[in-house]
């Protein structure tokens, strides 16, 4: 009833701290975190690997750094099943940033990059691989790729010793017909490399988007606690767990996370499916614009937002 190839991962913090500039307490961090040890999750994605040319620890939490002194405060030695992941994005990393495997708690590296960035990406992904990490490419946007400069950039990719590719709908935009189709076409292009798959949720389509993912045999799955994520959001791993039938993944532990974190949570900070991410999705647009609209005064003025994405000239 289950494919034991597939992989779950989580990434609350990192994708979560998108919304609050990763200033989440220690308390919260250790109980996602010992929440996916209990309930079988493969990885936890603790946040990101930056430079300080980048960001600043003035504004930003720990969890944008990820030091290992951090950390090892959360998990200790991490004497568990599961592994420790943190995302790298181009331009905002140097690669002495990344210590080697030998140095860090981390298990592996995941690789964000934009279509003109991939040879640099790959690059930094082989780095990663060679520090003793594992490492995926998570090549964001991809809505809004060409098909040529895909079907380039896969065949780059083919050549690379990186062992796993994310397909990311970075906006929100696609339907389940669009994500088999780049499946197919991944799968042809990168024989033998695992496809992973993360998906927004601004058309309220992450979690069936993931599931078509699984039923095209992809084995990468991202999801996060209550779907925490930037604007719109993610795949709630709630859900995914609860579809997956792998008897090794417990939903209770990340229920009483639910309950105790992300619920107070998402009274002082927002994300999740507005009808402002509905229209830059449907529009297939960065969701930047509706999350500064979201900010603003005129928040609930759906019909203003419309007007003004459809007034835009420059997309």
């Amino acid at each position: 009833m289950y494919r034991k190839e597939i992989k779950v991962l989580d990434c609350t913090i990192r994708d979560g701290g998108l919304m609050n500039k990763w200033l989440f307490t220690d308390e919260m961090v250790k109980a996602v975190y010992e929440a996916c040890v209990a309930s079988g999750i493969d990885y936890m994605e603790i946040g990101y690997k930056s430079s300080e040319k980048a960001f600043s620890r003035k504004e930003y939490g720990k969890w944008r750094f990820c030091d290992e002194k951090d950390i090892k405060a959360i998990v200790g030695k991490n004497e568990t099943n599961l592994k420790l992941s943190a995302m790298a994005d181009i331009g905002r990393v140097e690669p002495e940033d990344i210590l080697p495997k030998s140095e860090s708690l981390l298990d592996m590296i995941r690789v964000a990059c934009y279509i003109h960035q991939l040879d640099k990406a790959i690059w930094l992904a082989e780095h990663c691989i060679d520090k003793g990490y594992e490492a995926t490419i998570n090549l964001m946007a991809v809505s809004t790729v060409m098909e040529r400069d895909l079907n380039e950039g896969l065949e780059d990719l083919n050549k690379s010793k990186v062992p796993v590719v994310y397909i990311v709908d970075s906006y929100g935009s696609m339907y389940c017909e669009q994500i088999e189709l780049l499946i197919n076409k991944y799968r042809e292009r990168l024989p033998g490399k695992t496809i992973g798959v993360h998906m927004h949720n601004n058309m309220q389509l992450a979690f069936s988007n993931t599931v078509t993912g699984i039923i095209h045999q992809c084995n990468m799955l991202d999801g996060s606690f209550l779907g925490i994520g930037r604007g719109a959001g993610n795949c709630p791993l709630e859900i995914l767990m609860s579809f997956l039938k792998n008897p090794k993944f417990k939903l209770k532990p990340i229920f009483q996370v639910i309950q105790d974190y992300m619920i107070p949570l998402h009274k002082e900070i927002e994300w999740g499916y507005h009808i402002p991410y509905l229209i830059t999705g449907a529009m297939n647009q960065h969701p930047r614009s509706a999350m500064k609209w979201r900010d603003g005064e005129t928040r609930d003025d759906l019909v203003g937002f419309y007007n003004y994405m459809m007034d835009q000239k420059d997309f």
